[in-house]
């Protein structure tokens, strides 16, 4: 699989300087942290969930959720069990070159070897399991279940936790707690694909929701914690873990809204394309400003509960051209004893050694999403996309 591969090649070809690159649910765990985007969320209890799975697939999804928590009636969850395993059986019968990368997010530890049981065979459609309220105490059971699934089916089985509890929003306990999270996946840190921020939780807590026209970052509270999370999990000096956005809740404004504008080539007149901007602006700019938070703050990928959300959080996961150009600079060998440079778009101080965590992470997020041409911004790569 590889993101944008649901778009013609020719059309790549013009939107892409470096074009993103392959990989599969085998490739190496640093670039599937990196390359699992919008991850989006499904419950489990899907009648059609086999077709919804392939369906996602071809309109550009690479990582999707199959919920059998807080998506679904607690009464449901042994129909959810049965109807996940029946579809991913059905699945398994089939191909499954063109799936996405596909996670449970289980209840209980006990799931985990009761589910891999269930599935068989099946179970090579799974990447993993997302493991709800981690905390050390909570979460431990999740992992040692994870690792003797593991064993017993020979397969690599990812984890994916969910930071979301109170005991991670409260002052008086965060810090213990985080320091408690870190000891639990550090011990299983070969296992750990990525920790997964809860934010409608810790709403939850306060009696808060966000409107569409704010994001997470404008909620204070809510804020202070992603900023704890990611000082304290998400370092760059080899001790850290990926760290992915917050949910965006609303989907009011759906992609078949503004579709009809965006089929004109996104390569003509510029009345048409600043057009395209506003109409995007307007219908996802609580949204889009979110995603560009989330990068800003040191989070990469993001919980998605709608497909409309997953073009947006992929076009702008792209590498631009002058990032792609900064960071290569930033890392020529004869870089290594530190420095200063001038960016060679002429607009920017390079500092060669402050610099080279942010380069390293450019270039990963480059390989998974590719470097858009120099011309190409957010409007071309989405307006191509839904065009397609």
């Amino acid at each position: 699989m590889r993101h944008f591969g649901h778009i013609a090649p020719e059309v790549r070809e013009r939107l892409f300087h470096r074009q993103p690159g392959e990989f599969t649910a085998d490739s190496p765990a640093r670039l599937l942290s990196a390359a699992l985007g919008a991850t989006l969320y499904s419950p489990a209890t899907r009648p059609r969930l086999a077709d919804d799975i392939r369906k996602q697939a071809a309109s550009g999804v690479v990582s999707m959720v199959l919920c059998l928590e807080d998506s679904i009636d607690d009464a449901d969850v042994p129909a959810g069990e049965e109807n996940l395993v029946r579809h991913l059986s059905a699945l398994a019968e089939r191909s499954a070159a063109d799936l996405p990368l596909l996670f449970v997010r289980v209840r209980a530890p006990e799931q985990i070897p009761d589910l891999v049981r269930r599935l068989g065979p099946a179970v090579r459609l799974l990447s993993g399991f997302v493991l709800p309220k981690f905390t050390e105490e909570r979460g431990m059971p999740f992992l040692e279940a994870l690792s003797d699934a593991e064993t017993a089916t020979g397969r690599r089985l990812f984890a994916m936790p969910v930071l979301e509890s109170p005991e991670l929003l409260y002052r008086e306990s965060r810090v213990q707690t985080l320091e408690g999270i870190f000891r639990a996946v550090d011990k299983y840190r070969d296992r750990v694909l990525a920790l997964r921020l809860g934010v409608t939780d810790f709403c939850s807590s306060y009696g808060l929701r966000r409107g569409p026209d704010m994001t997470a970052y404008d909620v204070q509270i809510v804020a202070s914690v992603i900023a704890d999370v990611v000082n304290m999990l998400g370092r760059a000096d080899g001790t850290g873990f990926t760290v992915t956005g917050p949910v965006w809740e609303y989907f009011r404004v759906q992609e078949r809204m503004f579709k009809p504008q965006l089929r004109q080539s996104p390569f003509l007149e510029v009345q048409a394309a600043d057009l395209r901007a506003r109409l995007i602006e307007h219908a996802m700019d609580g949204l889009l400003r979110e995603i560009s938070l989330d990068q800003a703050n040191g989070l990469l990928g993001k919980t998605c509960i709608h497909p409309s959300h997953v073009l947006p959080v992929h076009a702008l996961s792209v590498v631009s051209h002058e990032e792609f150009s900064d960071a290569q600079d930033i890392l020529r060998p004869e870089r290594g004893g530190g420095g200063v440079l001038r960016s060679s778009y002429t607009n920017k101080m390079n500092e060669v050694k402050p610099h080279r965590a942010w380069a390293e992470r450019t270039l990963l997020r480059a390989e998974a999403f590719g470097v858009a041409h120099e011309d190409i911004g957010f409007v071309e790569l989405l307006a191509a996309c839904l065009s397609d």
